[in-house]
């Protein structure tokens, strides 16, 4: 259902009040004629992607550079080639059935922002203080670090590659400073693309998500080329290799389940989805069991030309595969990798910006990042926020550590969402159910999220579970402070929601516009 103006009476007034200056008046004006034409509903986000783009979102978030540039770790953890695709495979698994429960939530619910949402519904009732906690901490986590620090890396790992052919000269110093530069100007594109319009996202990441799956397929062909010339003995290894221990897999796994994060991004924006029950579950029965395929031969076609050293060693396994196998196609790998790191930083700012509209929404972030443009019908405060944090992450540079610890976070919220939905099955029991995944599926995939959050800290402790807990705690303070006992200041807010929306165009979802003509 499209989101458009109604009732236009009292929006006239509201919007008229935004502008004091004449040159805003005449703007808001000029944006008011434009609606006057609309009735029916209230402003809100429009329900604009259908299956093919819900897909193609899945498609978008999930295939980024992790499996073009470094796929070597989960081999090497594994420590022979039979474990490896073993391990890619039950991490496909194990992420299609969270994805199907996640669906079950996104369809009961039918509302954006996925765990944050799921959070909020099943535990915020239970308690005044600790109840609205864990989806505070999880907006917190996701909207103002994790997020925009995985774009951040996603973009500048796009830089690097979009200007190799023209930077091999350049000293180190210089260069760098071309990668950062090179990342703020297809920062801001994406942003652009986010701000102007859903459709204009939906028909970019379309042709993005098709010209991923062709450098997935040039891969593979790749691959199919050297098995069938009879380069079969890297294969024929099999199990041999490192004695695997019950630490390594888990590590192993860990590796495999980052290529494969995203599966949750359509219920990111369920209230964008068209006919919702349908979709969203069809598409994640769609796309992930396509991207588990990919991913799986993929790894055979890397693993059929390159041997265990030189997969473990080399920094970007694909480019090493296309040299060696591709010839003058070569350049297809880098070409790919350019298209996988846009088309996904683009989409994770699609997604984030709707946690954080959402969360703004209901009431963990600042009001005006709620706001959604009255003439583009975008959340655009919340996409330029998340612009505007990742830049910062740009610029620092050196955050790889940051999101060191970023599996550990998304196996923890998701472990949680599956208490989340076992919680709303028996709180929410007369809600009809379009979708319902089987009991046992969610049990399943919380005894794996329990199994990823405390074996590698017993495996492998180190620094960056103690910079998880030290953002929980800081998230903790904030949430005492500025959501529990509201302790903001009144007169600044007033001022900046004032040039939210004087800047941005924006007003608050769901208001009455009347007008006088």
């Amino acid at each position: 259902m499209e989101a458009i103006v109604s009732n236009k009476h009292e929006s006239s007034a509201f919007i008229l009040k935004m502008a004091t200056t004449e040159k805003n008046l005449e703007k808001c004006e000029k944006d008011e004629n434009e609606h006057k034409s609309l009735n029916g509903s209230a402003i809100n986000l429009k329900r604009e992607l259908g299956l093919f783009s819900a897909v193609n979102l899945i498609l978008g978030v999930m295939i980024g550079s992790g499996i073009f540039v470094s796929p070597a770790s989960a081999l090497q953890y594994s420590g022979s080639v039979g474990v490896c695709l073993i391990i890619w495979t039950v991490s496909g698994v194990i992420s299609l059935l969270g994805a199907l429960s996640f669906a079950e939530l996104g369809t009961v619910l039918g509302e954006s922002g996925a765990e944050y949402a799921y959070f909020r519904e099943a535990f915020g009732k239970m308690h005044k203080f600790w109840g609205p906690l864990p989806s505070f901490i999880c907006a917190w986590i996701y909207v103002v670090i994790l997020r925009p620090a995985e774009v951040a890396i996603i973009v500048m790992t796009f830089a690097q590659y979009a200007i190799q052919p023209f930077t091999k000269d350049l000293d180190d110093d210089y260069k760098s400073a071309a990668i950062k530069l090179t990342s703020l100007l297809a920062l801001f594109i994406m942003t652009y693309i986010n701000i102007t319009s859903v459709k204009l996202f939906v028909k970019v990441q379309n042709v993005f998500g098709i010209c991923k799956i062709f450098a997935c397929l040039v891969v593979i062909g790749g691959g199919i080329y050297v098995l069938a010339s009879g380069n079969t003995e890297n294969l024929k290894k099999g199990f041999d290799g490192e004695k695997t221990s019950v630490g390594g897999v888990s590590l192993a796994l860990y590796s495999g389940l980052w290529a494969y994060d995203g599966w949750s991004s359509v219920t990111v924006v369920t209230e964008e989805i068209i006919n919702p029950a349908v979709n969203v579950p069809l598409s994640i029965s769609i796309a992930v069991p396509l991207i588990t395929a990919l991913y799986v031969f993929m790894n055979v076609a890397y693993m059929s030309a390159l041997s265990f050293d030189e997969m473990t060693s080399v920094p970007a396994v694909a480019v090493a595969f296309g040299e060696r196998v591709l010839g003058p196609a070569s350049f297809l790998i880098p070409l790919g990798v350019v298209i996988a790191t846009f088309g996904c930083a683009m989409s994770v700012q699609f997604g984030v910006s709707r946690v954080c509209y959402t969360a703004a929404r209901g009431g963990h972030m600042i009001e005006a990042f709620s706001f959604v443009n009255v003439k583009r019908l975008t959340p655009a405060p919340a996409v330029a926020l998340q612009a505007f944090i990742t830049s910062i992450f740009i610029i620092v540079g050196n955050i790889a550590t940051l999101i060191q610890f970023a599996s550990w976070f998304l196996w923890f919220f998701y472990g949680l969402a599956m208490v989340a939905l076992l919680v709303l099955r028996k709180t929410h029991a007369h809600k009809p159910r379009p979708y319902r995944v089987p009991t046992p599926v969610p049990c399943f995939v919380l005894l794996i999220a329990i199994f990823l959050s405390v074996l590698p800290i017993i495996h492998e402790p180190s620094l960056k579970y103690i910079m998880a807990i030290a953002f929980i705690v800081i998230g903790v303070g904030v949430y005492t402070l500025f959501v529990y006992y509201k302790k903001t200041p009144t007169y600044l807010l007033h001022k900046f929601t004032f040039l939210i929306q004087v800047l941005f165009q924006s007003v608050p979802p769901n208001i009455p516009n009347n007008r006088e003509d």
